[in-house]
């Protein structure tokens, strides 16, 4: 039996179905009957029962299941390591998850570079402001934009990010600059439908306190959002990242400069988040060295 076919019985054991194991190798889902009922017929064992509701892993396939799963991790390390021992560029294919707008700002920008660094890797950018399981989906690498991630992954930071309240000229001049943080109750703010975006937005530096906002434009993606409050539609919070060109052409500014400014906690940065440190492919390696360099630099 090939690794393909067994990889395909892990997928099928880790999402229960035929069909959600077909969505993530992008194979009609028959194919993937075929190739357990063929891994079943050559071991002569019941791997998986049955039902018109559900799948689920017989004892035998649990067992089986359980003893390939470390051979398969030992095959991809040889691989590795023979690639590394060869001196040969890391190939294949990396997926990798971000926001639409961390995606379009940072990202596309630096495509060419993992391009002329790492020429025989093929990259999924995935965009997406859902926040992806990396273990079902297969993601590869995911970037977030979050305090320091809780939980089972691997997290690096990647930068830092900074929040800044910044309004078009068209609008200052129709209903004046806000003195004071205090003054943005006075304002039709724009904000981002996540419920810590909403409501209150929170200050320090020449004065410290919690501002409750409102408006009448509540928009889910931050690339929208700048693009609304570049039409002078009104203030927004946005990140570092995507208004320091503006501010410095002119387009947006920048109302309390001297102020931090967030919606949910002052930690906020970029983080590089991956399932495990073990058996890390040097193609993902590679990309993550990239990243790493390309996004700080920036």
């Amino acid at each position: 039996m090939d690794t393909d076919s067994l990889r395909t019985l892990q997928l099928v054991a880790r999402h229960g179905s035929f069909a959600a194991a077909a969505r993530v190798l992008d194979v009609d889902p028959s194919s993937v009957s075929r190739v357990v009922a063929g891994a079943e017929a050559q071991l002569a064992l019941r791997l998986f029962q049955r039902s018109t509701r559900n799948l689920q892993l017989t004892e035998a396939g649990e067992i089986y299941l359980a003893r390939i799963g470390p051979l398969l991790d030992d095959l991809d390390l040889a691989r590795e390591d023979a690639v590394a021992l060869a001196g040969t560029q890391p190939k294949g294919r990396v997926r990798l998850s971000a926001s639409v707008a961390f995606g379009q700002e940072m990202l596309v920008p630096l495509l060419p570079k993992i391009h002329a660094t790492l020429p025989d890797i093929e990259l999924e950018l995935s965009l997406s402001d859902q926040n992806v399981d990396l273990v079902a989906t297969q993601v590869d690498l995911a970037i977030r934009l979050a305090p320091a991630p809780k939980g089972d992954l691997i997290s690096t930071r990647l930068r830092s990010t900074r929040y800044r309240v910044v309004a078009a000229p068209a609008y200052l001049s129709r209903h004046g600059a806000p003195a004071q943080p205090q003054d943005l109750t006075g304002h039709a703010c724009l904000r981002m439908t996540l419920p810590d975006y909403r409501t209150e937005w929170h200050f320090r530096g020449e004065s410290t306190g919690t501002v409750g906002v409102t408006g009448h434009v509540l928009i889910s993606n931050a690339l929208a959002l700048r693009a609304a409050a570049r039409r002078g539609l009104g203030p927004a919070l946005l990140a570092d990242w995507m208004t320091d060109q503006d501010i410095a052409t002119g387009q947006l500014v920048d109302l309390f400069p001297k102020h931090e400014v967030t919606a949910t906690t002052f930690e906020t940065a970029a983080w590089l988040l991956y399932p495990s440190r073990d058996y890390l492919p040097a193609k993902v390696r590679g990309v993550i060295d990239v990243l790493r360099d390309g996004l700080r630099q920036r």
